[in-house]
């Protein structure tokens, strides 16, 4: 079989290979009509081969008259099996950590106050964007390590935390895969300089009672006034106090049970059982005490209802307390006193445990020791004495 032009006639039956603008056609006639099949082959010894393979295929068809002119389809190079070569899909690009806490912010919005967005959400936002090394989620350990190096620990175990908060968030809104984030928080040691329990700066009893008061009087935070009343009266740690229930206050508003506090997680403000350094204790009411307590209890209060729960209900956060309220009263008396952390309550309650006598049933004043001190606070004998008493007692030289 020879490759014929265009022009060529073939005898009836039989199958014409020709070359039409610089490719092979397969031409041949069937029931009084002509056909042509187009193999888009080029003109070359290998392309002329299969050419002439297909016009024999027909012509055998039309010999043994299965031929079917109006199913071309198994003459056509189309037809032919061909090796496909497996395309890999193009990978999805993932969203970036600013594009990430951009879309974790709007779900949060409609829960969060205007000063917790401007605030809070803002620091961590100008944080991924003027600083951070990368904004990409690949790069988790480099921005661990950056925040380690750049920024004080508490600062770089806060931003851990809020970080892995938004990616845990965007592994559930199948944003991303997974969360590179995950406690890593926990790895972040604070050094006992920057540990609240040990930046001891207490405020004087005329402080304490000044800061009080301007709680009471203030119109947008007077809300908090008996929970702050109650951290000084206490000294218990503020997510201690946070945590209390009407079920932890006993006998008739004479014992305090702390068992329990609500600290910050990936899922935001939860409740643990246990304290920082024991599994429970008993606090003593005084009469003061057991009155401000009696003061704020609702009608119908049930156990579980919250002793100081927040405006809307939920916890108490610690952070939007200190950013907002603790922060805006203070600076009202900031000419008269220095600023200190919310946290200091505690330290003035002990301080002024250690310093100040009380009056025995019999009439007799004693001073309590820092073992009975270390034991209302829940905190070791040790403790008070290397970070309070140590401080606190004043030494004087003996006449000789």
């Amino acid at each position: 079989m020879t490759i014929k032009t265009a022009t060529g006639r073939t005898p009836k039956g039989s199958v014409s290979v020709i070359l039409s603008n610089g490719r092979i056609q397969l031409r041949f006639h069937f029931a009084g009509s002509r056909h042509y099949i187009s193999t888009g082959y080029p003109d070359t010894p290998h392309h002329r081969k299969l050419a002439e393979l297909k016009a024999s295929e027909i012509e055998k068809d039309i010999l043994f008259e299965r031929f079917d002119p109006n199913d071309l389809s198994k003459y056509t190079p189309e037809a032919a099996p061909r090796k496909l070569t497996p395309v890999t899909p193009p990978k999805k690009v993932q969203p970036n950590l600013s594009e990430l806490w951009e879309k974790y912010t709007e779900f949060k919005r409609p829960n969060l106050s205007p000063s917790t967005l401007a605030k809070d959400y803002k620091r961590v936002e100008r944080c991924i964007d003027l600083h951070l090394p990368s904004k990409s989620i690949d790069d988790a350990i480099a921005i661990r390590d950056w925040l380690v190096a750049n920024k004080p620990a508490n600062s770089a175990k806060r931003m851990l935390t809020e970080l892995s908060a938004c990616c845990k968030w965007s592994v559930k809104s199948k944003l991303i895969t997974e969360n590179p984030f995950v406690e890593m928080a926990g790895d972040v040691r604070v050094p006992k300089g920057q540990c609240e329990d040990t930046d001891i700066d207490p405020f004087t009893l005329e402080e304490r009672d000044k800061i009080i008061e301007t709680f009471k009087n203030e119109r947008h935070y007077k809300y908090y006034a008996p929970f702050i009343e109650f951290l000084f009266m206490t000294g218990c740690r503020p997510s201690e106090g946070i945590a209390l229930q009407w079920k932890h206050i006993l006998n008739d508003f004479k014992t305090i049970r702390f068992e329990q506090a609500v600290v910050i997680s990936e899922d935001g403000l939860v409740c643990k059982q246990g304290l920082k350094t024991q599994r429970r204790r008993q606090f003593p009411v005084n009469p003061k005490l057991a009155a401000l307590l009696q003061s704020i209890k609702p009608e119908g209060a049930t156990d579980d209802m919250k002793v100081f729960p927040a405006p809307k209900g939920g916890w108490i956060d610690v952070h939007n307390l200190t950013t907002r309220a603790w922060r805006r009263v203070l600076e009202k008396l900031n000419t008269n006193m220095q600023y200190r952390k919310l946290y200091q309550t505690r330290h003035t309650f002990i301080t002024a445990a250690l310093e100040t006598p009380i009056t025995m049933p019999d009439g007799r004043t004693k001073m309590l020791d820092a073992k009975d001190v270390a034991k209302l606070v829940g905190t070791s004998a040790k403790m008070i004495y290397q970070h309070y008493a140590g401080a606190i007692k004043k030494l004087f030289v003996p006449e000789f």
